[in-house]
């Protein structure tokens, strides 16, 4: 115990020795050592969030392939594994030049592709980390079509439609909103434009495209009858979608808080605004389902806490908890009334992908400016509404080009007999639950 006691206190007179009672020497290194005590944790903080932000992508296999049939789900699977694998490749190539490459016009970057020449404020090593947060985000946008244009696309057309989505649609949008985080300059954010995290960065971008995918597509078969009624297909596995759905909520701890991408007292706060929305969120579209239904509806409620999730990722940071409450609440009630009516519109949207990314990423945005803590004002609301119309008819007007382009060349829909077989079969040769049979 003795030598143990003499080590410690040797230990501790190693730096009064060191700076020979230098008191300005001493403060300049326990600076020196916090800042980079604080930039070290910058970086975990920033990646352990991108990790978390990577794991949304099984929450939305699943949520996607929980909520449509058996015979496809090998397809599902494989469009969301591709969609992260070819996104970070096309979002490394291209669309992080396009994003944060310096910008002279606010319209996008011009530099920086392949991950070359780039310097941020630490070196390489940083805009490495910065790479890796930003790539899990374009994945999201691009995987959430997947669930609108499910159970009857083909596969290589859509993965198509995925590269360009990491590489052009997603970025391009991306700088005018964020681009100034590294090398750009956005001219969206140089109105004043509020999405810290993404409601339409990242979901209504997404949202738009999903529902430029479903009209060009057409609806799946037997989905309306011959006098224009719905009819309802269910998803088959619920608790399936269920955990889908508490994936993306432990996911979205990471996408909201860690766009800070700092390691400080800031992130706590937003988790409790992404939460409580989320909560509002569900218990909202529950009972506007009940009381539209009859029945408190499953599917409704999971989408419910989605859609409070996406409507909070714009203001999470500059909103009060009873505000994000009730940004929740109304994107709730929100997503019911979106899906019905989308439905009766003879627009198929398998999974609600287009009212819970599109219309309540819209809501969420000109939400961050109404309930903003710092108060808001005619020029705010307008900058937001701005920002979801430019959203809308880029990702929307691009979306739809393209899908007819895939659709006029190698084509985009399976064959009749195709779809009905299942796409597991006809485009991948393989069932789900091989030991099951599957008769719808």
């Amino acid at each position: 115990m003795k030598k143990t006691a003499w080590a410690l206190a040797l230990l501790l007179l190693i730096p009064i020795v060191a700076f020979g009672g230098d008191e300005a020497a001493t403060v300049t290194s326990n600076k020196d050592a916090i800042a980079l005590l604080q930039t070290n944790l910058n970086y975990v903080w920033t990646l352990v969030a991108a990790c978390l932000v990577f794991f949304m992508q099984a929450g939305f296999a699943m949520v996607e392939s929980g909520f449509t049939r058996a015979k496809s789900a090998v397809n599902i699977m494989m469009k969301n594994l591709m969609d992260f694998s070819m996104g970070s490749i096309a979002f490394w190539a291209i669309g992080f030049g396009l994003m944060f490459g310096t910008s002279g016009t606010g319209w996008f970057g011009t530099d920086g592709f392949f991950l070359s020449g780039w310097k941020g404020p630490d070196g390489d090593q940083w805009v490495l980390a910065f790479w890796m947060f930003q790539c899990v985000f374009a994945a999201t946008a691009a995987t959430i079509v997947s669930g609108a244009v499910a159970e009857r696309t083909k596969f290589a057309g859509y993965l198509i439609y995925s590269v360009v989505v990491c590489a052009i649609i997603y970025p391009i949008f991306g700088s005018w909103a964020w681009g100034s985080l590294l090398n750009g300059s956005g001219w969206l954010e140089g109105m004043g434009f509020i999405d810290f995290a993404g409601s339409t960065v990242v979901h209504s971008i997404g949202g738009w495209a999903a529902l430029a995918g479903a009209i060009v597509l057409g609806p799946r078969l037997g989905k309306y009858g011959k006098k224009g009624e719905v009819r309802a297909i269910p998803g088959h596995n619920i608790p399936m979608a269920a955990i889908g759905v508490f994936i993306l909520w432990l996911g979205w701890f990471g996408f909201n808080p860690g766009s800070t991408t700092t390691g400080d007292s800031s992130i706590a706060m937003i988790f409790v605004t992404t939460n409580l929305s989320a909560a509002a969120g569900s218990i909202c579209a529950m009972f506007a389902s009940w009381l539209m239904f009859k029945k408190p509806d499953i599917g409704m409620s999971l989408n419910g806490a989605l859609a409070g999730l996406v409507g909070i990722t714009a203001g999470c940071a500059n909103v009060s908890p009873i505000s994000a409450i009730i940004i929740g609440a109304i994107s709730g009630i929100l997503v019911v009334f979106s899906v019905v009516t989308i439905d009766k519109m003879h627009i198929d949207d398998p999974v609600g992908a287009v009212s819970v990314h599109g219309v309540c990423g819209a809501w969420g945005t000109l939400a961050a400016g109404l309930f903003n803590m710092g108060g808001t004002n005619v020029k705010i609301i307008t900058t937001q509404l701005v920002g979801i119309g430019a959203a809308f008819a880029w990702s929307f007007g691009t979306a739809f080009i393209l899908f007819k382009l895939i659709d006029l060349t190698i084509g985009l829909r399976v064959s009749k007999e195709e779809e009905m077989m299942g796409l597991d079969i006809s485009e991948h040769g393989a069932h789900a639950y091989n030991d099951f049979q599957t008769l719808n």
